[in-house]
Formats: structure tokens, C-alpha cells, sequence
């Protein structure tokens, strides 16, 4: 079992930065592929970046968004970086033992933050 605690979310100006952080509770973190996911209203839950031994990040992040993980800690973040008023969503830590870049890859999840964009 793994629970996830995220932190880090907020309001930000376009152009801006935001770093996320999870924290992860249980056993062998450092066994678990660690994925972020966001949802913005109305719309379903998408893909933003994973990290297992490599990292991969959805298009429209990619150059702009950093995943990182500290498996002594316990952590992943994900740094954010030139926003747009598009990022604007609750951002979802995941974890999995095998994941992908779909939702139902992912085993467990926090319970979310929310990052808004102003334009």
C-alpha cells in the first residue's frame, strides 16, 4: 500500500513557476514507476510526465516541465516551469508498479492541488 500526500500548488502569473512535491508513504518507493496527472474542468484526467529509470513527458509539457524523484526521501516533484493559462488544473501524484501514460496504469493517487494560471 502507498499513500500520496501532493504539496506545492497555487496561483501563478503566465510566464511563472511552480514546483510540485509528493510524498510518498509504504514500502519499496523506489520500486514504483511515479507519475503526474492533471485534470482541468470538465475535462478527463491526462497524462503529464512519468519517471521510472527514465523520464517522459506528454508534448504540451515537454521542454517546460522537470519530473524528478529522491527515492532516499520518499518524493517526486515536478517543476514547472514558463506556465500557461492551459496548465490551469489539479495536478494528481500516481504511482504504479508497471505505469504508463494512462490513468489505469496507475495503482494509487493523492488526493491532488490545484495550480492556476493567470493569463
Amino acid at each position: 500500500q502507498v499513500q500520496l500526500v501532493e504539496s506545492g500548488g497555487g496561483l501563478v502569473q503566465a510566464g511563472g513557476s511552480v514546483r510540485l512535491s509528493c510524498a510518498a508513504s509504504g514500502r519499496s518507493f523506489s520500486t514504483y514507476v511515479m507519475g503526474w496527472f492533471r485534470q482541468a474542468p470538465g475535462k478527463e484526467r491526462e497524462f503529464v510526465a512519468r519517471i521510472s529509470w527514465r523520464t517522459v513527458y506528454a508534448d504540451s509539457v515537454k521542454g517546460r516541465f522537470t519530473i524528478s524523484r529522491d527515492n532516499d526521501k520518499n518524493t517526486v516533484h515536478l517543476q514547472m516551469n514558463n506556465l500557461k493559462p492551459e496548465d490551469t488544473a489539479v495536478y494528481f501524484c500516481a504511482a504504479a508498479r508497471g505505469g504508463g501514460m494512462a490513468a489505469t496504469d496507475y495503482d494509487y493517487w493523492g488526493q491532488g492541488t490545484q495550480v492556476s494560471v493567470s493569463a
